[in-house]
C-alpha cells in the first residue's frame, strides 16, 4: 500500500513539475518588460498607465521604440513629456495599433492608432518602415499581440 501511494505521489509531482515547465505566454507588457533594449519604453508604460492596457485581452501591434531611439529624443522634449502624463500617454497611443500585424501582411498606406491619428507603413521586401523609423527586430510575438522594434520615437500630429 505504501509503494503504491508512493508511486501516485511521484506521477503526480512529476506531472505538476511538467506543468511548471510550460510557462504561460507572456503578454505584450511582459515581453516589453522582459526585453533589455526595451526598459526606457516599459518605464514610460508603466509611468502612463498602460501596463494593464498591454497585459489585457488584446491583441494589439506595438511599435517599439528602442532605448537608442529615446536617445536621440531631446532632453527637453522627455522632460516635457515626464511632466504631462496626457501627452505621454497620447505618445505611446500613437504607438499602438489595434489588432496583430505581422511584417509579412504590412501593405503600404495608412493604419489607424490607438490614439486615433494615422500611422504610415511601408514595406519593401523584408524592410518595413512606420513614418520615418525603421522596423529593425519585427514579429515579436506576445500572448496579446505583437511588437516591433524601431528605431525612433514617433510623435502624433498636433491636431490629435
Amino acid at each position: 500500500m505504501l509503494n503504491r501511494r508512493t508511486l501516485s505521489l511521484a506521477a503526480v509531482v512529476a506531472l505538476l513539475a511538467g506543468c511548471a515547465t510550460q510557462p504561460a505566454p507572456a503578454t505584450l507588457a511582459d515581453t516589453l518588460a522582459q526585453t533589455p533594449s526595451l526598459s526606457t519604453l516599459h518605464g514610460l508604460v508603466v509611468k502612463a498607465g498602460l501596463n494593464d492596457t498591454l497585459k489585457g485581452q488584446g491583441p494589439f501591434t506595438v511599435f517599439a521604440p528602442s532605448d537608442e531611439a529615446f536617445k536621440a529624443v531631446p532632453a527637453k522634449a522627455m522632460d516635457d513629456l515626464a511632466k504631462n502624463p496626457a501627452r505621454l500617454q497620447a505618445v505611446l497611443n500613437y504607438h499602438l495599433v489595434p489588432g496583430t500585424l505581422m511584417a509579412a501582411d504590412v501593405k503600404n498606406g495608412p493604419v489607424k492608432t490607438v490614439q486615433g491619428a494615422n500611422l504610415t507603413l511601408a514595406r519593401a521586401g523584408a524592410y518595413v518602415t512606420v513614418e520615418d523609423a525603421m522596423v529593425q527586430t519585427a514579429d515579436v510575438k506576445a500572448a496579446n499581440g505583437v511588437a516591433h522594434i524601431v528605431d525612433r520615437v514617433l510623435m502624433p500630429p498636433a491636431s490629435h
